[in-house]
């Protein structure tokens, strides 16, 4: 892929209440850095147009954390309804047709060149995306194109963008194979997980 990857914005969906985990898991630390500082200062080292964070839950706390950065905050009273809720709130923020790279909180093994290879092969693929894989469905980090943007905006619960790539052929789009990132940190055990790997302080 040869392809310098197309003009993108970033949204980083952080607004999500833990419930499984019973505390916020865009605080755990990371070599002493909050996985929400941490996912923001990864996409922002990807050069997006814009950057821009959706919290909800634990409101106060996310915009400590990433008060050093530069970063577009947005609050989704909705984030109940699950993450299609929260990239309804970017999309409307967004209010224009580029593709957006989108993030989660919870995958402790992410680093930039995941990112770089996903923005990387959105470029030259025909649809204009790319997806992570876990195991046969694809998530994000994802990047998505205006139109499924705009599809996944209609969409809701916890999987609307996931819906919305998995309607795509497969030779349409960008799949990143990346066992380490189908770890993610939902419940106490997973931390545990994560803390004897060393992905979590």
């Amino acid at each position: 892929m040869s392809r310098e990857p197309n003009p993108h914005a970033a949204i980083v969906l952080a607004a999500g209440g833990s419930r499984r985990l019973g505390r916020a898991k865009q605080l755990l630390t990371r070599g002493g850095e909050t996985l929400v500082h941490r996912t923001v200062r990864l996409a922002s080292l990807t050069q997006p147009q814009r950057l821009l964070l959706v919290i909800g839950a634990h409101a106060d706390e996310m915009r400590e954390a990433v008060s050093d950065l530069r970063v577009e905050i947005l609050v989704n009273d909705d984030w109940q309804e699950g993450l299609a809720s929260s990239l309804r709130v970017a999309v409307d923020a967004l209010n224009e047709t580029g593709s957006a790279l989108i993030l989660g909180c919870d995958q402790p093994a992410l680093e930039q060149s995941h990112l770089q290879r996903l923005l990387s092969g959105a470029a030259v693929s025909a649809s204009g995306c790319a997806a992570t894989l876990h195991g046969a469905a694809r998530g994000i980090p994802a990047v998505a194109s205006a139109a499924v943007l705009r599809e996944a905006h209609g969409l809701h619960g916890d999987s609307g963008l996931r819906g919305a790539l998995q309607k795509l052929s497969s030779d349409s789009l960008y799949l990143l194979e990346a066992a380490e990132l189908e770890f993610d940190l939902d419940t106490p055990a997973d931390v545990e997980k994560a803390v004897i790997g060393g992905l979590i302080d």
